[in-house]
């Protein structure tokens, strides 16, 4: 558990404390969602400035490389989505459905 940003068992028991963990994860997950677009966002402009070739038979593209890689590197937004909930830096109210 050590690879991980946090802990997924003790943000399971903080949450339980406060509310449901349903909330909690569909919270996590739409934030993680926000995370991810914001990530392919911020990627495909770096990409955009990178010059193509019209022949790629020619071999691959090493700046593309480069910055595919650096993103790779990044935590997985289902992480920084936890990790924020864990450190109080989320915060969320899920509608009440009224019968």
């Amino acid at each position: 558990m050590s690879t991980y940003i946090v802990n997924p068992v003790v943000v399971r028991m903080k949450e339980s404390s406060k509310g449901s963990i349903y909330q909690s994860i569909v919270a996590m997950g739409l934030r993680s969602r926000q995370i991810n677009d914001n990530i392919k966002t911020q990627l495909m402009a770096r990409l955009e400035h990178v010059e193509t070739d019209q022949d790629e038979s020619e071999g691959p593209n090493y700046d593309k490389m480069a910055i595919s890689r650096e993103f790779d590197l990044l935590a997985k937004p289902t992480f920084l989505a936890m990790k924020e909930i864990h450190d109080g830096k989320l915060s969320f109210k899920m509608p009440e459905i009224k019968a």
